[in-house]
């Protein structure tokens, strides 16, 4: 698996002002698109401390519960990660994106290599491009870290990282025992398909452009984790989900977590969880950093709808084992909810 080469944004930005956009950035449907007007839609807002409460769990289970059925999408606050874990990561993603493009070269993806920094789902020469340059990086299984990837600038980045993979692991699994419950599933069911969990981080830079209008930050996609969760590190806007045929702007509460469901959560649970469709735009005079933690099962699970909930012969979805539905994830450009579609079982003609 790997993601073809391309220039860096900020380093463009930086050479010429960002006043004109090369072709390949340029997408004329952004401007065209619907977008909700505020206070038109905003995403559900859960309480990780009251779904932990005895007294108060049932109300903000059932919250939970919708939130993952109607929307895909919910910011949880009172989720306990420290500010010293949450600050720390922040200035280390801004820190690391301020550094000489030669330094940031030294982490550059290589040649069959997802890891690194530069971009992902970049899979022919000719195809249009976001505009932001990224990290990603595996964080767990320990083992699968790959270090040479990981930044040394500033000082304590991996530090950082470290600490804040452990943080946000622990959030998503108390996540996915509740919405487990939620289910009427043995929460062991997915539990045990997530130990040696993979856990991967990406980490964006959206730099600003004049003609933000003409540009997209991050191409229409859904996730194809089970559960992502993703962190604000400056205070510009810029993630918007689809609903109704219009896009809406998401607006972070300040140190909550926008998490999302993701494609294997849709296909587990046969479509009654959904994953949706979002995208990142462009501010005209600032840039944006955001970090996404994506978890999935360990390597050797199967995805595919679960015997648990899903009677037989009423499955929507395909199972494969999770090596080959990372490959195809990984070897298309994003498109859509394409990849989920491609999943599906052909109807039967009976």
């Amino acid at each position: 698996m790997e993601s073809l080469p391309v220039p860096s944004v900020q380093a463009m930005v930086a050479a010429t002002g960002g006043a004109d956009v090369p072709p390949r950035y340029l997408r004329p449907e952004v401007a065209a698109d619907a977008v909700a007007t505020d206070g038109e839609a905003e995403i559900p807002i859960i309480d990780l401390q009251k779904l932990l409460h005895p007294e108060a769990s049932r109300d903000e289970s059932a919250r939970l519960h919708g939130a993952c059925q109607e929307w895909g999408f919910f910011q949880l606050v009172n989720h306990g990660v420290t500010d010293d874990v949450i600050e720390g990561i922040k200035a280390n993603i801004e820190g690391f994106f301020q550094l000489p493009a030669e330094t940031k070269k030294q982490f550059a993806q290589e040649r069959g290599q997802l890891e690194g920094y530069g971009q992902l789902f970049v899979i022919s020469e000719d195809q249009k491009l976001d505009w932001a340059d990224i990290v990603y990086l595996n964080t767990l299984p320990l083992e699968d870290r790959k270090m040479r990837f990981w930044p040394d600038k500033p000082a304590n980045f991996r530090s950082a990282l470290d600490k804040y993979s452990a943080a946000v692991k622990n959030i998503a699994d108390r996540l996915l025992v509740i919405m487990s419950k939620n289910l009427g599933l043995d929460p062991q069911v997915i539990a045990e398909q997530c130990i040696s969990g993979i856990q991967s981080v990406r980490m964006n830079y959206y730099p600003p452009c004049a003609e933000a209008h003409k540009v997209v930050g991050f191409s229409p996609h859904s996730d194809a984790d089970l559960l992502t969760l993703v962190l604000q590190v400056n205070e510009v806007q810029g993630l918007q989900i689809k609903r109704n045929g219009s896009w809406v702007p998401v607006k972070p509460l300040e140190g909550a977590f926008v998490v999302n469901v993701g494609d294997i959560f849709q296909i587990f649970t046969n479509g009654r969880y959904r994953s949706v469709e979002h995208r990142a735009v462009i501010n005209r005079e600032k840039e944006r950093l955001s970090i996404a933690a994506f978890h999935s099962p360990n390597v050797h699970a199967t995805i595919g709808p679960l015997r648990e909930i899903v009677p037989h012969g009423e499955e929507v979805y395909r199972t494969v084992d999770h090596e080959e539905f990372m490959r195809l994830f990984f070897s298309a450009k994003l498109e859509g909810k394409s990849f989920l579609e491609r999943m599906k079982l052909p109807k039967s003609s009976s």
